[in-house]
């Protein structure tokens, strides 16, 4: 990803998106094992790091905003405590400096009275606010690359388009590269420069979000967009993909969408295709990608 870049990280529940942030985070449980690939940020692979360089790099490197804002805040602190740790922690701030620091993020996140709120808990303040005050915690540090899992989830339709607005404009001003996850196609194509669609734990297609949902190159991508309500379909029947995806923990060989698949071919059951470009900065996990994109 590149500085100031938003990236859309699309797919059905259970592809494996959040585990995905999560190992990118360095949030794995213990009991997790990685069995391939590798999470590079400026040339190292984060995945070789021991702890304590991986909490290190927790703020300024990766930082996450979840989904679920009021799990996520600590219940028995204030605000204003929880926001000043970071700066505490990694700058070495006075008690009294980093709650200043706390009061001048919780303002720049629209946070009203943040002075007489920062002494509040979070159970004090409404959902919208909660997701505010834990995007502050994540860019406090101005991070490289923030992950946002799912961050209007729960919210109505205007505090989750403030949550956005707000994002945006936190991205352009720290030049931060933003990892949105999300199944809402439209929040992607509104707020997203690039795309990658997953399904069953593997991404099977990426590019430039305009071109992707223009001309899928993948048959799950065409699959996924048909799906999506059409105002000028209004009356008839929905589309939506046959079967089911696989067991994640059993993905069978060969292409794991082949058993789903209307191109489906006998190779597809003994070949799993890998992520190939299929031309303008596009690639796909299909064996008739190219025929896809030259069609």
């Amino acid at each position: 990803m590149r500085s100031g870049e938003t990236l859309a990280l699309l797919g059905e529940s259970g592809c494996g998106k959040s585990m995905t942030a999560h190992a990118v985070a360095g949030l794995l449980d213990p009991v997790a094992e990685v069995v391939g690939g590798q999470v590079r940020l400026d040339g190292e692979n984060l995945l070789g790091l021991g702890a304590r360089a991986r909490r290190r790099l927790a703020g300024p490197g990766v930082a996450m905003v979840f989904q679920d804002a009021l799990s996520a805040l600590n219940p028995v602190l204030t605000v204003g405590t929880q926001l000043a740790e970071p700066f505490r922690i990694h700058e070495g701030m006075s008690r009294r400096a980093a709650k200043a620091r706390a009061v001048e993020l919780m303002e720049r996140v629209g946070i009203p009275e943040a002075r007489s709120r920062a002494d509040a808990y979070p159970h004090q303040f409404s959902g919208g606010m909660r997701q505010r005050l834990l995007i502050a915690t994540a860019v406090a540090l101005r991070p490289k690359v923030l992950i946002a899992d799912e961050p209007t989830t729960a919210l109505d339709v205007t505090v989750q388009a403030q949550i956005m607005d707000l994002l945006r404009e936190l991205r352009g001003e720290q030049r931060t590269a933003l990892v949105l996850i999300t199944h809402d196609l439209g929040l992607a194509a509104e707020h997203a420069d690039r795309v990658a669609v997953m399904y069953a734990g593997t991404v099977v297609e990426t590019g430039p979000v305009a071109e992707v949902f223009g001309k899928p190159h993948h048959p799950y991508t065409q699959g996924l967009l048909a799906s999506v309500p059409a105002e000028q379909h209004r009356g008839s029947r929905l589309s939506s993909i046959p079967g089911s995806p696989p067991d994640p923990g059993a993905v069978p060989a060969g292409c794991a969408f082949r058993t789903r698949c209307p191109m489906a071919r006998e190779r597809c059951a003994t070949h799993r295709p890998a992520l190939t470009g299929t031309g303008d900065g596009r690639a796909a996990a299909c064996h008739f990608g190219k025929e896809l994109a030259d069609a």
